[in-house]
């Protein structure tokens, strides 16, 4: 089967706006955000300054701490990552602000009709899942989350698909404490939270795999590409 070209620079523009459209979509419906947005929604509902892009900076710096012990060094590319994030942040930051059904401020969350908060609940779950996926085919680094599963995975050889589980399920475990700790009840979790932690890294699997079935992702600038090597 012959494949189709894709350049990885113009998937990775893609992918962020779709991610960080879905991620808007997701909180809407107020069911429950994913369970790897949850630390930084919770603290954007705790820190009234902080908008959920801004907090999405905190919580990934941290992880990208982290990330750098685990890998044993510092690679000056790694920060590619947090570039990742920062666009990302502040295009969901915009994609809230624009689209009223969105914005909070606007739109009071929890209170468009059930079939609409159901549509974007399932939607914005399969777009969370496919822009990952995305992100993974692409030599340019994802923001802090996904470059953590992508590196980590490769450093030890595990699958990424069941590593990317994993990381999810502690994700969730680290959003509960949060909410119970700063709120003492429960904030941006909910059933739908439970769902997308269960399913989140099936859909990214079949994803990926659909993605290698029909496209072939290459970068067009291959020089520039040689440098995000892990």
């Amino acid at each position: 089967m012959h494949k189709i070209k894709i350049y990885s620079e113009a998937v990775y523009v893609f992918a962020i706006l779709v991610l960080s459209f879905a991620v808007a979509m997701v909180t809407a419906a107020e069911f429950g955000v994913s369970m790897i947005v949850a630390p930084a929604y919770i603290l954007s509902e705790k820190v009234s300054f902080l908008t959920f892009g801004q907090s999405e900076y905190v919580i990934q710096s941290l992880l990208f701490i982290v990330f750098c012990i685990i890998m044993g060094k510092v690679k000056a590319v790694y920060f590619s990552s947090f570039v990742t994030c920062i666009f990302y942040g502040a295009v969901l930051d915009l994609w809230r602000l624009v689209v009223p059904i969105f914005n909070p401020s606007v739109t009071e969350p929890g209170s468009m009709a059930m079939w609409i908060r159901i549509v974007f609940f399932v939607l914005g779950t399969l777009l969370t899942a496919f822009s990952v996926a995305l992100f993974y085919k692409t030599y340019l680094y994802p923001q802090v989350y996904d470059f953590f599963v992508k590196g980590v995975s490769r450093r030890f050889g595990k699958d990424t698909t069941k590593f990317k589980i994993a990381f999810d399920a502690s994700s969730l475990v680290l959003s509960i404490v949060m909410t119970l700790v700063l709120f003492g009840k429960f904030v941006g979790i909910g059933w739908g939270t439970l769902v997308m932690t269960a399913l989140n890294g099936v859909l990214i699997g079949f994803f990926g795999k659909l993605f290698d079935k029909y496209f072939e992702f290459e970068p067009y600038f291959k020089k520039f590409a040689s440098y995000f090597e892990l």
